[in-house]
């Protein structure tokens, strides 16, 4: 009778587990390769990587980031991998439609690691360092179509937004997009420290900016 016991408990557990691990598998399923670059990161002279990746698996196509760093070996080491950086392409809100934006790009411009979004009415760009083992953001530079301050002469007015999270000093411009003319200009001080890593950075902080 106790083998039988044990038996029927050996059995229920070896399911359980399966059951899990099924689970875990459909959570995590970033099979499809998106954005991939390899270039130095870190300013080590060695080729890094970056890597975004589609969970096909999941209505909503979630994304992942995930970043390696080459070592003195020659291997590459996963320094950061973030799902909450990239909204995924159907999000649960919108009720399985799509988002509507480009999925975001991902590169390497003077030793900075840039970050290209479409957001409603423009784009957003973020400038991460690499900085004692952190990707920190140092900059935001928000474009964005702003109709509802009207037309001159049949041409839309954009307002950019600067952001320099290192001095802490945010400038809203206002003009005709290529005129050159600066129809106003905003200055404000906004301190964060510490600046954000790209690890706990979310595609919504975008409204913090």
């Amino acid at each position: 009778m106790k083998n039988i016991y044990l038996y029927f408990l050996f059995i229920l557990v070896s399911v359980q587990m399966n059951v899990s691990a099924q689970n875990i598998k459909r959570k995590d399923n970033y099979n499809v390769v998106i954005r991939e670059e390899e270039v130095d990161l870190n300013n080590d002279g060695r080729i890094d990587k970056i890597i975004v990746k589609m969970d096909t698996t999941n209505e909503t196509r979630p994304l992942r980031l995930q970043i390696f760093l080459s070592q003195p070996n020659k291997k590459l080491t996963l320094a950061v991998s973030s799902t909450k950086i990239i909204e995924p392409q159907y999000p649960v809100e919108n009720q399985g439609k799509f988002n509507g934006y480009q999925i975001p790009y991902f590169f390497i411009r003077k030793g900075i690691l840039t970050m290209w979004s479409e957001i409603k009415g423009g784009n957003i760009t973020y400038d991460f360092k690499y900085h004692n083992g952190n990707f920190e953001l140092i900059n935001v530079n928000k474009l964005t179509n702003n109709a509802t301050k009207g037309y001159i002469d049949e041409y839309t007015i954009f307002t950019e937004n600067k952001f320099n999270l290192i001095t802490g000093l945010r400038t809203e411009i206002d003009d005709i997009l290529g005129s050159g003319k600066t129809l106003n200009k905003r200055k404000k001080s906004v301190l964060i420290r510490p600046l954000p890593k790209i690890q706990d950075f979310k595609f919504s902080d975008k409204k913090l900016y």
